[in-house]
């Protein structure tokens, strides 16, 4: 778990402008210019399933978008049956067919169940050919072209990124030289109150940047992907919030520019941005009235609240809660809920035209050549003529499993070079006609948006870069800082003076933190300011093994500063003169929780804690250890012991009878080997006041192995939880 120093070199770029791959790529879920559309022609209009103008189909299940960049289509998805099911990143070559190479990880530390595997979409990188997926364990992965994984974050145990059963996981945004990705988190310091967060990582490095929280307490988990423009002469990044809100910030640094009130629940279609014009949709009841659902048209230029000044127009009662919008051909196209496609006229709002999909609508359409390519859940792909100014049905075919039942699509279409590529949980498909061959499109598209031109103004605003990291004792952290003027374009760093916050340890004039050498955890800020401007860094600094916590020295009502998503779900409290760590029933939400108290990419080391369930009305907790990202669980009214791997799914799980009682105190020990490429898990559970036994409770063995993983403590209470005498050593 040694941390290394980190210097990062940073550079951000002054405009917006295409895709420097081929502008006929399909470098994002929404396009090269975010909005559904592409600048393509002569694509066909007829294909069937049977050969068709099928250039090719490849196997493959899952349920999001492809990207197409420099010659290869790469999509995530899942696969394995049983103990082998895990989630994967295929890239194929787009003329061909052929796999070229596919990264297979594992699921862990979520409910997401396998048939939502795959949810986000990848987004590519028209400069590095890089492509970074976000995985439903909460793996953010950045691949080479070749598929090498280049850096990885674990953001469920760095952040506290929190999943619900649904799979609603957000697709990142690749920005300039960011890569940024948002969700529902529960971390430490000021994020240990759940909130819907953006991370801004260093697209080359995977360095956190910038973190930013624009919006109130969360709704509900959400997908919106956040949508880069440039709008009255600043860079922003818009998308819509789990408090049901749309929010634009400055892209390069996280800050909000303005908030928009939209829905009483969480936003999970993504915005489309045409010109100073933002177009958001939501299907839930309105924050202003009763009405479930609505489009709407925002003036983007605004500043701070802009709801009652800035609406331009609005579409009530009409439900697009999934489906993102696309504009093309003077239209703005919009699926709801039940698959009813509308044509609005994006300057006023009125209905010109609908045309029904089918029955569940999820997919967002694609429009290029006067046509709408669209998907519907139930095995349906769409072509529909819209030059006309009304809708005309080209193709409606229908792909089925080998089972016979409709194959789900979930998805939209990708369009690159003459070809439409699209997957479904039976296959990647690739549409076009084969005697045009793949074709490169025309090299233009809208035009490039561009920030104000001018003379740059005084640093405005600071970065202190990395954002977010861990170190250990004595080691040497060095951060650099970022400047940007009030219209967020970069400018020359000024001087600054440095400072701790929280922290014992010296920090140089060039930015070097050095932690005290106590091998004492802490967590706290980096400061750094001139003229009046403030940036900061937030650190954690974590020992080297072994850990001892009793809670003696922890104040009553917290929690150990260093640890991940302990928060206000799991707070110190005396009992009968001891302190210990108390998980309580949740007031509102889930009763489950996971706490990691390290590193991600720590291995080959055991964890111990005391634990004690109480009794609520016949309901009694499960609670138990994490390890390697496995968790042993002593399960209170199934009186069972539990070591698994993926909650929801339990891909690898062994269970055995243990009768434990409420109000008494055990011991749980937990260790992982791997060896010979099987993860050995064991576990073993004793009342306290007995001697430890010398055989483990329970053993079981993984042929997937989860190879590292922060330790941990869980948790599902609906009566309380009490935990002591936390450890961690290095294993023998």
């Amino acid at each position: 778990m040694r941390v290394k120093a980190v210097s990062l070199v940073f550079f951000l770029s002054a405009v917006m402008s295409p895709p420097a791959a081929g502008a006929a790529d399909w470098p994002g879920w929404r396009g090269p210019w975010q909005n559904g559309a592409s600048m393509e022609t002569g694509l066909i209009s007829h294909w069937s399933a049977e050969g068709k103008n099928l250039i090719w189909r490849a196997d493959f299940c899952g349920r999001s978008t492809p990207v197409v960049l420099d010659g290869r289509v790469c999509v995530t998805g899942r696969g394995g049956e049983g103990i082998t099911e895990q989630e994967l990143v295929a890239c194929f070559d787009a003329a061909s067919g052929k796999l070229l190479w596919e990264h297979r990880f594992n699921v862990f530390h979520t409910t997401i169940p396998f048939n939502r595997v795959g949810w986000a979409s990848p987004a590519g990188d028209p400069e590095t050919g890089n492509i970074y997926v976000h995985g439903v364990g909460g793996l953010l992965l950045c691949l080479g072209p070749d598929g090498e994984v280049l850096w990885s974050r674990s953001l469920t145990e760095e952040f506290g990124r929190i999943s619900g059963y649904g799979g609603r996981v957000h697709t990142p945004v690749v920005h300039e030289d960011l890569v940024i990705i948002s969700f529902l988190n529960l971390g430490w310091g000021d994020q240990a109150v759940p909130r819907h967060r953006y991370f801004a990582f260093d697209k080359r490095s995977g360095a956190v940047v910038w973190v930013a929280a624009p919006g109130g307490r969360p709704l509900d988990t959400t997908y919106s992907t956040p949508v880069a423009a440039a709008i009255g002469g600043r860079r922003l990044l818009i998308g819509g919030n789990a408090d049901g809100a749309i929010y634009a910030m400055a892209a390069r640094t996280g800050e909000k520019v303005w908030g928009f009130r939209l829905s009483r629940r969480g936003i999970n279609s993504s915005v489309l941005v045409e010109g100073s014009r933002v177009y958001a949709a939501h299907s839930e009841e309105n924050v202003d009235n009763t009405a479930m659902g609505r489009v709407v048209c925002i003036d983007g230029g605004g500043t701070g609240d802009v709801t009652a000044t800035h609406e331009i127009w609005r579409y009530d009662e009409f439900a697009v809660g999934y489906s993102s919008p696309a504009m093309g051909g003077g239209g703005l196209y919009v699926v709801d809920n039940g698959a009813n496609m509308h044509c609005l006229d994006p300057d006023t709002g009125r209905v010109l035209w609908e045309y029904g999909l089918g029955t569940v609508g999820r997919g967002s359409p694609v429009w290029a050549d006067g046509k709408l390519y669209a998907t519907e859940v139930n095995g349906f792909f769409h072509i529909i003529d819209v030059r006309g100014g009304h809708p005309l049905k080209l193709d409606r075919d229908e792909i089925r499993t080998r089972e016979g039942r409709p194959a789900e699509i979930f998805g939209s279409p990708a369009l690159a070079n003459g070809r439409i590529y699209f997957a479904t949980e039976e296959g990647l498909y690739c549409l076009g006609d084969r005697e045009a061959g793949s074709v490169a499109g025309p090299a233009v598209g809208p035009e490039s948006p561009v920030e104000a031109a001018g003379e740059e103004g005084p640093a405005a605003s600071l970065l202190v870069v990395p954002a977010e990291v861990v170190a250990q004792p004595r080691d040497t952290v060095r951060f650099e800082v970022l400047a940007f003027d009030h219209r967020g374009r970069p400018v020359e760093a000024p001087a600054v003076e440095w400072a701790l916050e929280g922290l014992e340890g010296s920090i140089g004039a060039d930015g070097s933190l050095v932690p005290n050498g106590s091998g004492s955890a802490q967590a706290g800020i980096v400061l750094a300011a001139a003229g009046g401007v403030e940036g900061r860094a937030r650190v954690r600094v974590v020992p080297g093994l072994p850990w001892s916590e009793d809670f003696e020295e922890v104040e009553e009502g917290g929690n150990p500063a260093h640890w991940i998503g302990a928060g206000t779900k799991f707070k110190v409290r005396d009992v009968d003169g001891n302190k210990v760590l108390v998980k309580p029933p949740a007031r509102v939400g889930l009763h489950r929780s996971n706490v990691y108290l390290g590193p991600p990419g720590m291995r080959g080391y055991a964890v111990q804690a005391d634990l004690m369930g109480t009794w609520d009305k016949r309901r009694r907790p499960d609670m138990g250890l994490i390890a390697n990202r496995y968790t042993l669980d002593m399960m209170g009214n199934h009186q069972q012991l539990q070591i698994r791997s993926w909650a929801s799914d339990l891909r690898m799980a062994v269970t055995s009878p243990f009768d434990w009682e409420p109000d008494v105190w055990y011991t749980m020990k937990m260790e992982v080997e791997v060896e010979d490429d099987v993860a050995i898990v064991r576990g073993k559970v004793w009342p306290r006041n007995e001697e430890e036994p010398g055989e483990w409770t329970i053993t079981a063995r993984d042929p997937l192995p989860n190879r590292e993983g922060s330790p941990g403590l869980y948790g599902y209470s609906p009566a309380e939880i009490h935990y002591d005498n936390v450890k961690v050593w290095a294993g023998d």
